[in-house]
């Protein structure tokens, strides 16, 4: 039984630690600032829970000596704390930042270190880039790679056409930073927000739009090889437009803090989500030019005997499954790991990586 730390108490970390405990192959403490976040996670006997403050250096590297590794489920802004501790503890390290500073942080702490870096093991970063790479490899040459994720409500009903499934700051974040893309076979930057395009999958008409950290570290890895390279965010039409009003006209993106506020206080949570996976690769396959695409959807459903959310499954799944690959020795051991170095074929047929199956309604069960 390998002994894990997991950092946040909040959905998704508390579904991370069940997740985990459920196998009987780990056994997780879950740590937070805050008792009353701790008090909510899901009593089992291989969880227990410990209140540490983030900001505490001293206080979190005693937490992870000894351990195994370090999943952070922190605020994007917090979790390169998290980070510098793992390395002085000696643990490997996980999280599911989409910040792009944070990895490039995490990348540079991971120079010369004796164990494993692995961030942005969720969704998008995470899944997404291991869909995409996994495409890729199937082309003699790459001319573009498209990449569209977006967790929505199943049954939206306000003007958004949106409700909160995630973190707030996370989503604000993406929202307002910088985006990486490549532009003729060169990684720029381009703006968030904009960009807007439409498609349709399954008879349901989407938007979607640049926002920040989806590519993860894929687009320096394929830097050169392909033409043209994106990810979008995914929501029902309409939703850009007034989400450009709240951050420009309304000059929301230089008060995060009242968005945020604005967010919590007037877009209802819900468990009724699905998340949109699809990815479009083109390039020359023994002389011709050929499309692969990757579409999948995912809904809430039960899991180690718990209804979640999709975004809490397909997260969660994200990094349980890396850190089970790493616990198999399927990937290496020290350094700084990208999850383009993860095989999709390994991650399908993970037990975590199971709820990725379109036809799995809960994870398969270890053994």
């Amino acid at each position: 039984m390998k002994d894990i730390v997991v950092i946040g108490a909040g959905k998704i970390g508390g579904a991370i630690a069940l997740m985990l405990a459920d196998t009987g192959d780990y056994k997780v403490v879950v740590t937070d600032r805050d008792p009353a976040q701790l008090a909510k996670v899901d009593q089992h006997p291989a969880i227990s829970v410990a209140t540490v403050d983030i900001a505490d250096h001293a206080a979190l590297v005693a937490t992870l000596r000894g351990k195994f590794a370090v999943l952070s489920a922190a605020p994007f802004h917090l979790t390169g704390n998290v980070a510098k501790a793992a390395l002085e503890s000696g643990v490997h390290y996980l999280d599911l930042t989409e910040d792009v500073a944070t990895t490039k942080m995490v990348e540079q702490l991971a120079e010369g270190a004796q164990t494993a870096f692995i961030p942005q093991c969720g969704l998008a970063p995470g899944f997404i880039s291991i869909v995409a790479n996994d495409l890729a490899k199937r082309f003699d040459t790459l001319d573009s790679v498209r990449m569209r994720v977006g967790a929505l409500p199943q049954y939206p009903s306000n003007a958004l056409n949106y409700n909160l499934t995630w973190s707030t700051d996370g989503l604000i974040n993406e929202y307002i930073e910088p985006c990486e893309a490549v532009v003729e076979g060169k990684l720029v930057t381009v703006p968030a927000m904009e960009e807007r395009e439409e498609f349709s999958l399954d008879g349901v008409t989407y938007e979607a739009f640049n926002t920040s950290g989806g590519l993860g570290t894929l687009a320096k890895s394929l830097e050169g090889r392909v033409r043209t390279m994106n990810y979008r965010t995914i929501r029902y039409p309409g939703h850009q437009a007034i989400i450009k009003a709240l951050l420009n006209d309304l000059n929301l993106k230089n008060r995060r803090d009242v968005l945020k506020d604005l967010f919590e206080n007037a877009l209802p949570a819900t468990m009724q989500d699905v998340v949109v996976v699809f990815v479009t690769v083109c390039g020359w396959k023994d002389g011709r030019y050929m499309q692969e695409t990757y579409a999948n959807k995912v809904y809430a459903g039960v899991v180690a005997g718990k209804r979640m959310s999709a975004i809490q499954i397909t997260t969660a799944a994200g990094i349980t499954t890396v850190l089970d690959m790493l616990a198999e020795g399927k990937l290496p051991q020290k350094g700084f790991v990208r999850q383009e170095e993860v095989a999709l074929t390994d991650f399908l047929n993970n037990r975590f990586g199971y709820a990725y199956n379109p036809d799995a309604v809960r994870l398969k069960q270890a053994g």
